[in-house]
């Protein structure tokens, strides 16, 4: 923020401009002009405590507020007096005004949600380096308490960093990767959680842009290249469904979407799959309208135009998602399925009614909106459970801020799946879960004792990942006791603690608990610097370090999910390296493989890496079964373009369906 300065006549007018569409958005939200009135109010007297003032990027300061007004109104679907605070809520924090003041001009609640957003304004933006814990965990145990008093704080806070996001061009690199990181391990998560689709997926595609840029550039130019060739056939695609729809008496409406940047390329990471071999790139959403007088239920409707569409196109049954028997977490409802279009080109359908429709883009607060407007769902909301379950640990004081900021993460990031014990007893625990996290789940006694589970009658280590509808036998012994290696596979929060709680009674070496990676020293580099093993980063990545008490600064890849928890808890310790000097290193970095088995086809591997690309393969850990090989291989690349290279040879050689760089 700048010192104040005249605004030109250029300033005005944008500002004008840019208010007029947002009260022109908001008119839609205010039930009277008595409400708008108070919006109106609120610009009036955001816009003179600004005046003169601008951001960094040099514009008038109060465009921020404005913006942030807009997201709350048209990304998220809150009120007047929402809309208000977001105007007003800077004023407290960067201007001689109370929240006092707001409260004798605007009343007690438009004060009150001012004062929680100036709390953590102020926590946000304050740097104690010389302290050696984290002010940012503090801070955003801060932002969670307010779901505490009002979450319409926390919900105006996710406006404000999207919009912040948004102009991070304009903010120096090592700030740049802090807001970063905080938006990916916290705000991202945050926003999905409470069922805010249209601000993670913007937050997400710019954290890509700036973490991964030739990626979402190249990701971004082809969208646009086949949406262009691929729009007519869409089209044709959606006719036969739109006027079966009419025939049967459906009120509808049909809307395209494609996949974005970021999804796309998260897709392409975890699966290792080219561009071409995102299937889902295109979707089409039907939403339909309940008629008032029917007798028929927005489930049972959604499953009868599934009848209907299914009856025109040919369907993949593993691609059926059912969100509306079993809703998500975050209030999310729909009917997914994937269709086979008449060219061959797979198309995935979502079957919504409007109140699901505006549960899925607006989240939270449609979903109160419909509840207190009398909409009677069924069963007990995800959502409500898991703001209880917020506050519950929130009031807990045997809970550091460090603790709290893992484990709310891990509750955020976390999806559930469903299990059975050898009874029949069916149990919920979240999605990537193994054989011991359900031990835990069941009885404290029986993680500690456990030594093999029986997944499916199958005997298997306790390390194996469950899956939906997977029944599961644990296997004790009297003498069996929790280890240190355990908290390397272990998932949910409850196990961890149980196990660490165990060896912290029980053992004096509390550096036994959390095993650290192994770090590996780089020659090349000066001595203060060690690269992570938890990414292996590799010259040609984009990086970022982080300085220890010990003075060593660990290089991490700036996508790496650890270098995001760091930079979230320890934003001062950030440092920018360069990789300098290091054309004669070699980095051994990990290649996950699979696809179909066929004869020669490891030999063809191994001889095209020595051979051709003249690649040194370190490990080859390669297996086969029922006709699919799957493994890893280990080979010594000395930059990230040579190695860019090598997956995209690799992915061409027929029979291999997906390359991925893994941690080793």
């Amino acid at each position: 923020m700048s010192p104040a300065s005249k605004f030109t006549e250029k300033d005005l007018e944008q500002i004008s401009r840019e208010y007029a569409a947002l009260k022109e958005a908001a008119a839609k939200r205010c039930a009277n002009g008595d409400e708008l009135a108070v919006v109106q109010k609120a610009f009036e007297f955001a816009n003179a405590a600004h005046q003169g003032v601008r951001r960094r990027s040099g514009e008038p300061y109060i465009i921020h507020p404005i913006a942030v007004a807009m997201i709350v109104v048209s990304k998220i679907g809150l009120g007047y007096k929402s809309i208000a605070a977001a105007l007003l809520h800077d004023v407290v924090e960067d201007t001689d005004y109370t929240v006092e003041d707001i409260r004798n001009l605007f009343g007690d609640k438009i004060a009150s949600l001012v004062e929680g957003l100036t709390k953590i304004k102020t926590v946000l933006d304050k740097e104690d380096k010389s302290r050696s814990e984290s002010i940012q965990a503090e801070n955003f145990k801060r932002i969670l308490l307010t779901i505490n008093d009002d979450v319409r704080v926390v919900l105006i806070k996710l406006a404000d960093r999207l919009h912040n996001c948004r102009t991070i061009e304009y903010m120096p690199e090592y700030k740049r990767d802090k807001i970063l990181s905080e938006t990916m391990f916290i705000f991202i998560p945050l926003a999905h959680r409470l069922g805010l689709y249209g601000v993670k997926s913007e937050m997400e595609d710019i954290w890509l842009r700036y973490k991964e840029p030739a990626a979402f550039k190249e990701i971004s130019e082809k969208i646009n290249s086949n949406v262009s060739s691929m729009e007519a056939e869409i089209d044709e695609f959606i006719r036969p469904i739109d006027e079966s729809l009419r025939s049967a008496g459906f009120s509808f409406e049909i809307k395209k979407r494609v996949k974005t940047p970021y999804s796309i390329w998260h897709k392409m990471q975890t699966k290792g799959v080219s561009f071409d071999q995102v299937y889902d790139l295109y979707a089409v959403r039907i939403i339909f309208t309940p008629p008032a007088d029917t007798t028929e239920s927005e489930r049972d409707m959604c499953y009868h135009i599934f009848s209907i569409i299914t009856g025109i196109y040919r369907y993949k049954a593993d691609r059926v998602r059912d969100w509306v028997k079993h809703p998500k977490n975050n209030g999310y409802e729909a009917l997914h399925c994937t269709l086979m279009s008449n060219t061959g080109i797979w198309m995935e359908v979502q079957i919504r009614s409007t109140r699901m429709n505006d549960i899925a883009e607006k989240g939270i607060a449609a979903h109160w909106a419909y509840k207190n407007g009398g909409y009677k769902g069924e069963g007990v909301n995800e959502m409500d459970l898991w703001i209880n379950k917020v506050k519950e640990i929130l009031v807990n004081p045997d809970v550091n801020a460090l603790e709290l900021l893992d484990i709310i993460h891990s509750d955020l990031v976390s999806a559930d799946i469903f299990v059975f014990t050898r009874k029949g007893e069916q149990r919920r625990i979240q999605k990537g879960a193994t054989a011991l996290d359900f031990a835990y789940l069941i009885h404290t006694e029986i993680g500690n004792h456990a030594i093999a589970a029986k997944v499916n009658m199958k005997l298997v280590p306790l390390s194996t990942v469950l899956h939906s509808g997977d029944q599961v036998e644990i296997i004790t012994a009297e003498n069996e006791t929790p280890k240190a290696e355990w908290l390397h596979f272990l998932q949910t929060r409850k196990a961890r603690y149980e196990v660490g709680d165990w060896i912290r009674s029980h053992r004096r070496d509390e550096d036994e608990v959390e095993p650290q990676p192994k770090k590996k020293e780089v020659k090349a580099l000066k001595s203060k610097y060690i690269v992570a093993s938890c990414c292996n980063p590799i010259p040609g990545d984009a990086v970022v370090g982080f300085k220890g008490p010990d003075g060593l600064i660990s290089i991490h890849k700036k996508t790496c999910a650890t270098a995001n928890s760091m930079a979230a808890k320890f934003g001062n310790r950030i440092v920018i390296p360069e990789w300098s000097g290091i054309d004669n290193n070699e980095f051994t970095v990990r290649l996950s493989l699979k696809g179909v088995d066929r004869v020669g086809m490891i030999n063809e591997i191994t001889l095209y890496l020595s051979l051709v690309m003249g690649v040194n393969i370190r490990r080859f850990n390669l297996g086969s079964e029922d006709g699919v090989f799957e493994g890893y291989m280990d080979v010594c690349v000395n930059e990230r373009k040579l190695l860019d290279t090598l997956v995209k040879k690799l992915r061409s050689i027929e029979g291999i369906q997906s390359v991925i760089r893994t941690e080793i």
